[in-house]
């Protein structure tokens, strides 16, 4: 039987190379639910080719313009909760969420409370709000399936294996900084950040990329997802991108999960597994790639990776007031309102001043980010 997928974010980077996934395997995946924020005219097009039952345009000014460019038979929605009443509507067995941000909280949630499989490609859920959806997940029988390539990689790692883990090693390409000092790239343009020398992200995580804060965030949400502390969960700058994560075993024993960087694999795995299904990608050429290189990462020039860590460490509701002000802060760095070194700045602010909450509830996650938000743009408004 095919599997039914909703795809939260269809518009995005990640939507998009889903979709092109699911129309290689025509026999093995429907597509159930298309969602996007904003980007109509994307949207029409993929609708027009998969023909969902439902689809989402989140933003009300786009409504009339999505609903007059549907096929016949697909129910459009539209507004602040459509998502998640897709979601709740849907018949889908698999949802991955691939909206940016802290927006896909929510609806993981709820789909999480039906049952229903998730292919997680948005960190920030786990990041906010680790143990809720971790212990729901467990409540509801509903499995989670990383599509990040580093997590998707310490998950193929560890199937079949039972033996004790000792370490989790998150690799990172450096991103388009690596190896520049703080100084030299506290100026440095939107383009220049943008300019990801060896994925092909959306806006807001190649910024986080280049921050280095990407790979905080990938830190937080792997101790959830495997249950590690932080402290155990080592990152690792390997430029060649070839290698995607490790897992290091208490008798010193490591795996990795290697291949060229492509993110269509660790999608196409979370929508199969458990099985393992064809993929006409370019194959490794070893004799080709030549020598893969590791360095440790640098604390000092990239301070968000510090940032992250003690986040991670304090718990509760910091990753979560950590996480909303990086939103805010990328998103006045993309429309060039503060600089690239402004970024670090506001986070850390926030951070300092968030009151500490040890063990939150759903609400009072949302009531952090709420009020670190304010706290990132009272600052913004005050200093820029």
């Amino acid at each position: 039987m095919k599997k039914k997928i909703a795809i939260l974010g269809s518009t995005g980077s990640i939507g998009t190379q889903a979709l092109d996934v699911i129309s290689r395997h025509p026999s093995l995946f429907e597509v159930v639910l298309l969602t996007a924020n904003s980007k109509a005219d994307t949207l029409i097009q993929q609708s027009n080719r998969f023909r969902p039952g439902n689809v989402v345009i989140a933003d009300q000014r786009f409504y009339e313009i999505v609903k007059a460019g549907l096929p016949s038979g697909s129910v459009l929605l539209s507004g602040e909760n459509a998502v998640t009443t897709a979601v709740n509507e849907s018949d889908a067995d698999i949802v991955l969420t691939a909206m940016v941000g802290f927006s896909g909280l929510e609806p993981t949630i709820e789909a999480i409370k039906r049952g229903k499989s998730i292919a997680l490609a948005n960190k920030e859920t786990l990041v906010a709000a680790g143990p809720i959806v971790m212990e729901l997940a467990k409540k509801h029988k509903s499995s989670i399936v990383p599509v990040d390539s580093e997590h998707s990689a310490i998950f193929q790692c560890l199937q079949g294996e039972c033996g004790e883990v000792e370490k989790l090693l998150l690799t990172a390409s450096g991103g388009p900084f690596f190896g520049k000092k703080r100084d030299e790239i506290a100026s440095a343009s939107v383009e220049e950040a943008l300019n990801h020398p060896k994925w092909n992200m959306g806006p807001k995580v190649s910024v986080d990329s280049a921050t280095m804060m990407n790979k905080g965030l990938e830190l937080i949400e792997a101790s959830h997802l495997f249950d590690v502390e932080p402290e155990r969960i080592e990152i690792v700058i390997h430029p060649q991108s070839i290698i995607h994560s490790m897992v290091q075993f208490t008798d010193g024993s490591v795996k990795a999960q290697m291949s060229n960087p492509d993110m269509r694999l660790p999608i196409l795995y979370a929508l199969s597994y458990p099985d393992r299904v064809p993929l006409d990608t370019p194959r490794l050429d070893f004799g080709s790639v030549g020598s893969l290189s590791f360095h440790k990462p640098d604390f000092e020039n990239f301070p968000l990776l510090k940032t992250a860590y003690y986040a991670a460490g304090q718990g509760g509701n910091y990753p979560c007031a950590m996480n909303a002000a990086n939103e805010i802060a990328v998103k006045s760095f993309l429309s060039h309102s503060i600089s690239f070194g402004g970024i670090s700045n506001i986070i850390d602010h926030v951070l300092s001043g968030t009151k500490f909450v040890a063990k939150p509830d759903i609400e009072e996650i949302y009531h952090t980010d709420k009020m670190a938000r304010e706290s990132a743009l009272k600052y913004l408004k005050n200093k820029f």
